[in-house]
């Protein structure tokens, strides 16, 4: 043994690829698998990654990430807490902290940017995780940024970044100021989506960009102005093991199921409340469950009152993942009803079951259901009529939802899959690293640090200076909702 190896100690197995295992940061702002896509990916894609041999580290803010284990994953994945002042948690959203609370300048810009009608976190999460990987400078091959965009990570965070972009906020920004009807509620939504002027000057800024869909990946060129070959494609998908079909579970006469924030206007509810008043005239047991909270008021509660509809709107949250797939196995129909979609994992989820589905062809959703006729029935976005029309073609029509369920499983099995995933996102952490110019020398997988176990605190280190105090902060949609 040369003095080089007995330095290094043993050389670790090799990843699924056949190369030397990398030590990835995967950095998550926000991590609520239940309530938000964000988390949802965070999860699945650091189980699979750990399932291909690498040795993954989440750190995130509250909501914490729900990570998964097992034999497969063994020791290799691990969280660490990075915590916020968790501004917006319930039952007390847009709380002010008490003096006890404020740790440092981070937490006092968090509450000012609060208090000013701005969301601070995707902001200060940046400046907390810059910090903390400054500290750990050694530790990491690679850091993955989901979609943080913050101003902290511009620069040097310790490895080579690669980001993700699920799809630009600007089009939730735009659909959310077309569906405001005051002067005031225009200038909140403004000021909520302030934060979007940052992440166009971050991810201009970016080497290396992930996204979900060819839609996306087009977006991101158009709104945001990053360069084409900067953005690469690769596909998400759905859990396939846990969403499969499962015939001892008995369908429902006349069930649809949708998975929805019902205040977020992309999502499209208030539409498929309409078409569900009127395929209810011709399928009278037609009712709809929806995956997400009863709104109080706005459209879709002046909808359902409207229509009359109360007793066939059912809203169910805080399930678990085996109540959401008997659900969405129990349905006739499943819907996508959005006006625009990034990617859609409720379309994937819901065709890996077996289960028939009526989508828009709002943004990304084609690229996953596929051709009309074919694997799912597709309609026009914010047509309520053709929503009611796929409807009760689906409903009044056993085996076209017998063959339409059968051919998106297949589908989704051949196409978007976390393994796919997780394979496609390692090779593009390799060509990030191999793109990094004169890269220090960093200790051996074998020799570093293990990860801060969930819930350790690591060791403190001085804040940096600050690059910047913009108040271009805010948060994306699906962490608004409080599910």
């Amino acid at each position: 043994m040369t003095a080089e190896a007995s330095q290094t100690g043993p050389r670790p197995e090799p990843a699924a690829d056949g190369l030397p295992p990398l030590r990835i940061a995967l950095l998550t702002y926000k991590g609520n698998p239940f309530c938000g896509g964000q988390g949802v990916y965070v999860r699945h894609l650091s189980r699979e990654l750990a399932r291909l041999g690498h040795r993954v580290e989440v750190i995130g803010a509250q909501p914490y990430p729900v990570l998964d284990d097992g034999p497969l994953v063994g020791d290799r994945l691990s969280l660490t807490e990075l915590p916020s002042l968790d501004l917006y948690r319930q039952p007390d959203p847009f709380r002010t902290p008490k003096r006890g609370e404020y740790r440092d300048w981070i937490d006092a810009l968090e509450v000012g940017t609060m208090w000013t009608g701005g969301f601070p976190e995707p902001l200060t999460f940046s400046l907390r995780a810059r910090r903390h990987l400054r500290a750990r400078r050694g530790d990491f091959d690679v850091v993955h940024d989901n979609q943080t965009l913050g101003y902290g990570l511009l620069g040097d965070v310790g490895a080579p970044l690669v980001t993700t972009i699920h799809h630009p906020i600007t089009v939730d920004r735009q659909l959310e100021l077309d569906a405001a009807d005051s002067r005031g509620r225009r200038y909140s939504v403004r000021r909520w989506y302030a934060f979007t002027r940052m992440q166009k000057r971050v991810a201009r800024r970016l080497p290396s960009v992930l996204t979900v869909s060819g839609t996306s990946r087009q977006e991101i060129v158009d709104h945001l102005g990053v360069r084409d070959d900067r953005i690469h494609v690769v596909h998400i998908g759905a859990d396939t093991d846990l969403f499969s079909p499962d015939p001892s579970v008995p369908r429902v006469p006349g069930r649809i199921v949708t998975t929805s924030s019902a205040d977020v206007p992309l999502k499209g509810l208030v539409f498929l409340v309409e078409a569900l008043a009127k395929a209810r005239t011709e399928h009278p047991r037609a009712h709809l469950v929806v995956v997400g909270k009863r709104p109080a008021e706005g459209p879709v509660a002046q909808a359902i009152e409207r229509y009359g509809l109360a007793g066939a709107v059912e809203f169910v949250k805080g399930i678990s993942d085996a109540e959401l797939v008997d659900l969405v196995r129990s349905a006739e129909v499943a819907c996508v009803p959005s006006l625009y979609e990034g990617f859609s994992l409720p379309a994937a989820e819901a065709m890996a079951t077996g289960t028939a589905l009526l989508a828009t062809t709002g943004g990304a959703v084609p690229e996953v259901a596929g051709p009309d006729g074919e694997t799912c029935l597709a309609v026009p976005p914010g047509d309520a009529d053709a929503l009611a029309a796929g409807l009760n073609r689906l409903l009044g029509d056993r085996a076209l939802r017998a063959r339409l369920g059968a051919a998106g499983r297949e589908r989704v099995l051949r196409h978007f899959t976390w393994a796919r995933a997780a394979e496609g996102t390692v090779a593009r952490y390799r060509e990030a690293i191999g793109r990094r110019p004169s890269a220090p020398s960093t200790p051996s997988a074998a020799s570093t640090p293990s990860a801060v176990p969930a819930g350790q605190k690591p060791a403190p280190a001085p804040a940096p200076t600050p690059t910047s105090t913009t108040s271009d902060t805010g948060v994306y949609p699906e962490s608004r909702a409080t599910c």
